[in-house]
């Protein structure tokens, strides 16, 4: 299990702005460690984001994203206290999800 993903979220003029820091190796198959070895590719391939049960987000993932992928956004409405929740899933079939609310 990776560590949690970071969320933070604001509303300012009628907008949320969210801003997301997934945790994740994000290998792409074509590294070879110290030994010669290649280490397997194992990424995020879909990503969502909810408000409140809407997906305001929803993105697909390729082994060319790097580490620790970040995601900044916005989309109109929303409100202070409202839910927002990030799921991903990756090749491995891991999955994590987190919420946090408007701030």
């Amino acid at each position: 299990m990776s560590n949690p993903t970071r969320i933070r979220a604001t509303v300012k003029d009628g907008y949320t702005e969210v801003r997301v820091l997934m945790s994740h190796v994000m290998e792409n198959g074509q590294r070879k460690d110290a030994g010669g070895v290649v280490v397997p590719a194992h990424f995020i391939t879909e990503v969502s984001v909810t408000h409140n049960e809407r997906v305001v987000l929803a993105a697909q993932f390729g082994p060319s994203v790097s580490a620790n992928p970040y995601l900044a956004f916005r989309f109109q409405g929303g409100a202070s206290g409202d839910r927002i929740a990030v799921r991903w899933t990756d090749n491995g079939s891991d999955s994590r999800s987190d919420e946090a609310r408007i701030g």
